[in-house]
């Protein structure tokens, strides 16, 4: 025990020397002509957006927003503090958004002022207080809207549906909130394809139906309104045992992929750079957080699903290795494609940030 609690203490410091030395990143596997490096080390890092020359960084239990000038030596700057699980963070028109469970927050002109930033004002109030599934990733999407989605306040309900389980669009001008995807359980990553402009989503599967079921989901939304299948159907096939007799699942839209399942699938990026070889373009990027409540650990590691056509044609490790045997050392919570086509990576448990570059032949 006492070991154990050395080891602790010399992964959390920050930012101490030994807490960088801490991170083994030599037991990290990726295909071939792949590296990893230390990108900068953030206490809690979860979900990241790049700003002009600022990478932002939310928390959940820290409380903090961090930002990282991206040139100089990468020291994260607190601008926000104080907050409830501000995990999410977009930057539009050089305001930061970030949101803090029931509040969408914005700082104004946050890149003058690092040093000295805003005070947050809020944008909108008009999300649920709950806790539970109440972290809350967000994007800009193409339509200029910011879209939040709203996990369920339970493991397995039948909620409200225009307050919960859900993606909605928020017009942060106005205010006005509108719902384009429901049955959703808990998605905590997102993004558009590249070609199609469509929303494409992650969704945590629900506890308590064994190990292996049911299985985390990649979703796309196609038009506005669709039904994702929560609390009556997972992983397009399988009904609920408490809810299921409700409806029936040829009634929902069947993901386009079934992941693992209790991975805990969060950030999702597709890869629209260049540096990566020509089969990585336009594929889906998942961090898998990993698994909590599973006989033995599943998912830390971000995965990659290939697709064609809309379809997906593989599902599979980029990079593995944060989990050792029954302990994990790292948690990968969000994935970023940068400008140059490099690909970050932030571990919530490690309190790291992970630059992936491609240095191997074509």
């Amino acid at each position: 025990m006492k070991r154990l609690i050395v080891f602790t203490l010399m992964l959390f410091v920050w930012p101490a020397q030994a807490a960088v030395e801490a991170v083994p990143l030599a037991r990290l596997k990726l295909p071939p002509g792949f590296e990893i490096e230390l990108f900068a080390r953030v206490p809690n890092a979860r979900q990241m957006a790049l700003g002009n020359n600022t990478l932002f960084v939310g928390s959940m239990r820290a409380g903090k927003v961090y930002a990282i000038p991206l040139k100089g030596a990468r020291k994260p700057v607190v601008v926000a503090d104080g907050l409830n699980m501000p995990v999410g963070v977009a930057f539009r028109d050089g305001d930061l958004y970030v949101s803090a469970v029931s509040r969408i927050l914005r700082l104004r002109d946050i890149e003058a002022s690092l040093n000295k930033p805003p005070r947050p004002e809020t944008v909108s109030q008009a999300y649920p207080a709950d806790t539970h599934h109440g972290w809350k990733f967000i994007a800009f999407g193409p339509d200029g809207k910011l879209y939040v989605p709203v996990g369920a306040p339970c493991n397995i309900c039948e909620p409200d549906p225009d307050r919960y389980a859900n993606i909605t669009a928020l017009d942060v001008a106005s205010g006005k909130v509108d719902v384009v995807a429901r049955g959703v359980r808990n998605s905590v990553g997102f993004d558009w394809h590249p070609q199609s402009g469509e929303l494409w989503f992650t969704d945590n599967g629900r506890d308590w139906l064994g190990d292996d079921a049911p299985p985390d989901e990649l979703n796309r939304v196609s038009r506005s309104g669709q039904h994702f299948g929560y609390p009556y159907c997972h992983g397009g096939t399988r009904a609920d045992p408490e809810f299921g007799r409700a409806r029936r699942c040829a009634e929902f839209v069947p993901p386009v992929q079934n992941l693992g399942a209790h991975v805990a699938s969060l950030g999702m990026r597709f890869y629209t750079g260049t540096q990566f070889p020509a089969r990585y373009r336009n594929a889906a990027f998942i961090a898998e957080h990993g698994s909590w409540n599973r006989s033995s650990k599943t998912g830390y590691r971000v995965s990659m699903v290939r697709l064609q056509d809309g379809r997906a044609v593989s599902y599979e490790p980029f990079i593995s290795g944060w989990l050792q045997g029954e302990s994990a050392w790292g948690r990968p919570a969000d994935v970023l494609v940068m400008p140059d086509g490099s690909l970050l990576v932030s571990d919530d448990h490690a309190g790291a940030i992970y630059r992936v570059t491609y240095r191997g032949s074509r």
